[in-house]
């Protein structure tokens, strides 16, 4: 009798164990860093466009869908929009004069996406997949490592520690950096920096590819912040964890452009 009791007390610990691990495993800029963006868009959007949306995606929210684009990795009939992710480019050589991947980048993506929403003849269920998709890709856009280069898959091949863990750069930026900090993606988007209308038009000025490059710049910078192999802890998220919510607040705001110039 005892052991059975004994036997179902150490199943229940290793069912709880499992359970918290896959609950607070990182995920595929993370859900987190896109919902954030998704929800600062929201909060820039005209109400005309906000009205459009909705009908498209019938009510679910720009957070919620924000993810789309990574959950539909999983399924192999979508494997034609794994490269639209990101965009490789050698150091201080801009998306005019790289070398373009055939398969298609973040650049030649969001163009696919705005011509789908746009065309007259388009299925309402077309259009509201490329959407779910241009959610996600300018978020993608903003994340330094998706603008990073080829021969380290935009960091994932450079290993580094975080707080002990093994990790690669790219996971830092993706998703270590937002985890740590703890706050819910709502939460962020409240807590995004006040700024001025004068501000809000600067950050939307520029073309697509415009904003490529900039986020390519940023990637240098990036690489130039870690050796491999280090342990990066608290003084890395100090120095580095600002630059990260102005992305993900530059990404909202942009994203709410590109939309209401889409349903304008």
């Amino acid at each position: 009798m005892k052991m059975k009791i004994v036997k179902k007390i150490s199943f229940i610990v290793v069912l709880l164990i499992v359970t918290t691990q896959v609950s607070t495993a990182n995920p595929y800029w993370g859900k987190t860093g896109h919902r954030t963006i998704g929800e600062i868009a929201n909060q820039y959007l005209k109400n005309k466009t906000k009205h459009k949306i909705a009908e498209l995606l019938n009510g679910q929210s720009l957070a919620l869908v924000s993810t789309f684009a990574d959950d539909i990795k999983s399924d192999r009939h979508y494997d034609e929009f794994y490269t639209w992710h990101y965009v490789n480019m050698p150091f201080n050589v801009d998306y005019q004069h790289s070398i373009k991947n055939k398969k298609g980048d973040l650049v030649t993506g969001i163009a696919k996406c705005k011509e789908v929403i746009k065309d007259k003849n388009s299925t309402k269920e077309e259009k509201a997949f490329y959407l779910k998709l241009l959610v996600h890709l300018i978020g993608d856009l903003h994340q330094p490592m998706h603008a990073g280069r080829k021969e380290d898959k935009g960091g994932n091949m450079i290993q580094v520690q975080w707080f002990g863990a093994g990790t690669n750069l790219h996971a830092v930026w993706d998703t270590k950096m937002i985890n740590q900090f703890g706050m819910a993606y709502t939460e962020l988007a409240d807590n995004a920096d006040k700024i001025s209308k004068e501000q809000v038009k600067f950050l939307e000025e520029g073309s697509i590819i415009d904003w490529v490059n900039e986020t390519h710049k940023l990637s240098i910078k990036t690489y130039a912040s870690v050796k491999v192999g280090e342990n990066l802890r608290y003084a890395y998220m100090y120095n580095h964890f600002a630059l990260v919510r102005s992305q993900l607040q530059k990404g909202g705001i942009r994203l709410a452009k590109v939309l209401d110039d889409l349903f304008s």
